[in-house]
C-alpha cells in the first residue's frame, strides 16, 4: 500500500536479544535423566575449518561415541554449563537489556530415548526454571524445538529422520512441550536452519556415510519432507494449544550473486538461490515449487508423500519465517568457488573481507535478502542468528572486541536500511551472546559472545563470566532501540 512516508528507525516494541542451542550452552549431558543427542556424539575437529565434520559420523564412530562416558573429546556435552549457571546468564542478557532470548529444548531431556511415552519430567522442570527466571525479567523467550539435538536413540532405533516413524516421535514432544508452556511461551521455531539437513547426519539424525551420492540425497530429501510434515502439525498443534502464540520456520540463508553479468551464470545463481528459498517456499506457502519437479527428476530423487502430506502441508504453513545470516558467496556456471561458511558453499567475492574462520563478510548481504525474501513471501522475517567467530584475548581481565562491534553495527544499519525499504521485520538475536561451543567444529577458540567464559578446548577454566566492551556497546543499542550505534567511551 502506497504511502507518502517510510520508517526510518526500528518499530517499537522491535525484539532484541540473542541465541543460542541447548547442545552448545547447556552441558550437563548425563544429569536429571538426559538422553545422549546426535550433537554428544560429534568429535572435535582436528581442523577449525573443516565444516564437514559434524556429519563425519558413521557406524563405527557412533559405536565408539556411546562406549565413551567422557566429555574430553565431545565437547558439546559439556557445553558452557548454562545448566548450572542459567540464573548468571540471564541475569547478564537482562543487564543489556534483552527483549528476547533465543533457545533451544533439548529433544533427549524431556524423551531421553526419543520414543518413550511418557516426558521426563526433571527436564520439563528445567525448562520451567529457564522460563520463570526469563519473565523475572520480562525477557520473551523464543523457543527452537529441534536445534541438531536429535535423541541418539532414534538414529539407533529407525536411522532418524529417515523414517516415518521420527514424525510421530517429534509431535509427541511439541505437544508436551506446548501444553506445558502454555502462555508462557509466544514464539516457536520448528527446526534450526533445516536446510543444512542436505548436509546430513547433524540434521537428518540418519547416517549416510558410504552410500553412493545419489543414494544420500535421496536419503535427505526425503528427511527434509519428513521434517516439513512435522513441521506443519507442529503449527496445527500450536494453534490448538495456544492461539495466542505464534510459530515460524529456521532457514540458514545462502545469499549468493552471479559471479559475472554472463547469462548463464546469472542463472545458475539464481537456481542456487530457489535450491535456499525452497525450504522456506514449502512452509511458507504449504506446497512444493514447481522448480524442484526438474531438480529431482534430474537427481533421481523421489519424495514419498504419505497420504494426506499435501494436505497437512497445505493447511498448516507457519507465522512468520526466520534464518541465520553470516555470508554470501557469488556462484558460476563453472562451479569454480570454494568459499565456506556456514553450510555454505560458493565463490569467494573479491569485494569483501573475511574472518579468521574464512566466512566472507557481506553487511549489504543482509539488506539485500531481507527485502528479497520480503518481496517473496510478505510475511514477518525475524533474524535470528548473526555473528562474528573471533580468537579474542582475555587481557587484564578485559576483553577488546572493537571488531565485533564493528561487525554488528554494520549489519544493524543495513538491517534499518530494509526495515526503510518496507520489510517487516520482526527482531534480532545475535550469536550467541555468551560464548559457546562452536557447532561446526565443537571448539571454544571461536568466540562469538558479549559475555567472555573462561574455558578453553580442552574444558580447562573457572567459567567465570566477564563482559566484553561489546556487551556494554550491545546495551546502548538495545536502549536506544538501534539508533546509537556508536562506540562506547574507552
Amino acid at each position: 500500500m502506497y504511502k507518502p512516508d517510510y520508517p526510518t528507525k526500528f518499530p517499537e516494541g522491535f525484539l532484541w536479544g540473542g541465541a543460542t542451542a541447548a547442545n552448545q550452552v547447556e552441558g550437563a549431558w548425563n544429569v536429571d535423566g538426559k538422553g545422549l543427542t546426535t550433537a554428544d556424539v560429534v568429535r572435535k575437529a582436528d581442523n577449525r575449518k573443516d565444516m564437514a565434520s559434524a556429519d563425519a559420523v558413521d557406524q563405527e564412530s557412533l559405536k565408539v561415541a556411546l562406549a565413551d562416558q567422557t566429555d574430553t573429546h565431545y565437547p558439546k556435552r559439556r557445553g558452557v554449563d548454562f545448566y548450572h549457571h542459567y540464573q548468571e546468564d540471564i541475569k547478564l542478557f537482562a543487564e543489556m537489556g534483552f527483549k528476547v532470548y533465543r533457545f533451544s529444548i533439548a529433544w533427549s531431556r524431556i524423551f531421553p530415548n526419543g520414543d518413550e511415552a511418557t516426558p521426563n519430567e526433571a527436564g520439563l522442570k528445567f525448562y520451567d526454571r529457564v522460563l520463570d527466571e526469563l519473565a523475572k525479567y520480562n525477557i520473551e523467550p523464543l523457543i527452537t524445538l529441534s536445534h541438531y539435538e536429535m535423541p541418539i536413540g532414534l538414529t539407533i532405533k529407525q536411522n532418524g529422520w529417515a523414517s516415518r516413524k521420527t514424525i510421530a516421535d517429534f509431535n509427541r514432544f511439541t505437544e508436551v512441550v506446548f501444553k506445558r508452556y502454555r502462555g508462557r511461551v509466544k514464539y516457536w521455531l520448528t527446526f534450526n536452519e533445516i536446510n543444512t539437513s542436505t548436509w546430513g547426519f547433524h540434521e537428518t539424525g540418519a547416517i549416510d556415510a558410504g552410500m553412493t551420492p545419489e543414494q544420500q540425497m535421496q536419503i535427505r530429501y526425503q528427511s527434509v519432507h519428513n521434517q516439513f510434515v512435522a513441521s506443519a502439525i507442529a503449527t496445527k498443534q500450536l494453534h490448538t494449544i495456544d492461539p495466542h502464540a505464534q510459530i515460524g520456520c529456521m532457514l540458514a540463508r545462502q545469499q549468493t550473486y552471479p559471479k559475472t553479468p554472463n547469462p548463464v551464470d546469472v542463472v545458475a545463481a539464481q537456481q542456487a538461490d530457489d535450491l535456499n528459498l525452497f525450504f522456506t517456499d514449502v512452509q511458507a506457502r504449504g506446497e512444493y515449487p514447481e522448480y524442484m519437479n526438474r531438480y529431482f527428476a534430474e537427481h533421481h530423487v523421489h519424495i514419498e508423500f504419505g497420504e494426506h502430506d499435501a494436505q497437512v502441508l497445505r493447511e498448516n504453513p507457519v507465522d512468520f519465517i526466520s534464518f541465520s545470516y553470516y555470508m554470501t558467496t557469488v556462484t558460476s556456471a563453472n562451479e569454480d568457488g570454494n568459499a565456506a561458511g556456514n553450510m555454505a558453499t560458493g565463490g569467494r567475492n573479491p569485494y569483501l573481507k573475511e574472518s579468521d574462520w574464512g566466512w566472507q563478510i557481506d553487511p549489504v548481504g543482509l539488506r539485500i535478502t531481507l527485502d528479497e525474501m520480503w518481496d517473496r513471501y510478505r510475511k514477518p522475517l525475524f533474524v535470528v542468528e548473526n555473528g562474528l567467530g573471533a580468537v579474542d584475548k582475555l587481557e587484564d581481565g578485559h576483553v577488546h572486541d572493537g571488531y565485533r562491534i564493528d561487525y554488528l553495527r554494520q549489519h544493524i544499519e543495513q538491517m534499518r536500511e530494509a526495515v526503510s525499504d518496507g520489510v517487516q521485520l520482526m527482531g534480532y538475536t545475535m550469536w550467541g551472546p555468551i560464548d559457546l561451543i562452536s557447532f561446526s567444529t565443537s571448539e571454544m577458540s571461536k568466540r562469538y559472545g558479549f559475555i567472555y567464559v573462561d574455558q578453553d578446548d580442552a574444558g580447562h577454566g573457572t567459567l567465570k563470566r566477564i563482559r566484553k566492551d561489546s556487551f556494554y556497546w550491545y546495551k546502548q543499542v538495545i536502549a536506544s532501540n538501534g539508533a546509537d550505534l556508536s562506540d562506547i567511551p574507552s
